[in-house]
C-alpha cells in the first residue's frame, strides 16, 4: 500500500458538455476553424437536395411557433424595438431613407396563396 501522498490520482469523470468542448477543440486544432463552416454547408446542401427548400420553411415555422408559445408575442415586439433602436444608433441619420428607396426599387414577387 502506498503512503497517502504517493497515491495515484484517479481521473475525474467529465460531464457531457466538458467532453464535447474538449472534442470540439481537438477537431478545431486539427482541421482549422473553417472546417465547421465547410461541413455545415455540405450538410445543408445535402439536406436541401434530399428534402427540398420547403423543408426549411416548415422547420422555421415550427421553431417560430415554439418561441411564440414559450415567450409570447410581446417578446418579439420588444426584440424588434431593441434591434431597431440599435440600428438607429449605429447608422447615419439618412440610413432608413436609403434602404427605403432600395426596397421601393426592388422587383416585387407575387405572393402564392
Amino acid at each position: 500500500m502506498l503512503p497517502e501522498d504517493e497515491e495515484e490520482e484517479k481521473p475525474k469523470p467529465m460531464t457531457t458538455a466538458e467532453a464535447g468542448r474538449k472534442g470540439g477543440s481537438t477537431v478545431r486544432d486539427k482541421y482549422g476553424e473553417d472546417y465547421y463552416r465547410r461541413i455545415g454547408k455540405k450538410g445543408g446542401t445535402t439536406l436541401k437536395e434530399q428534402r427540398g427548400s420547403e423543408y426549411y420553411r416548415e422547420i422555421a415555422q415550427k421553431g417560430g411557433q415554439a418561441n411564440v408559445e414559450k415567450y409570447g408575442p410581446d417578446h418579439f415586439s420588444e426584440m424588434g424595438k431593441k434591434g431597431g433602436n440599435t440600428t438607429k444608433q449605429r447608422q447615419d441619420p439618412d440610413f432608413y431613407s436609403r434602404i427605403g428607396k432600395l426596397g421601393g426599387a426592388a422587383k416585387r414577387q407575387k405572393k402564392s396563396t
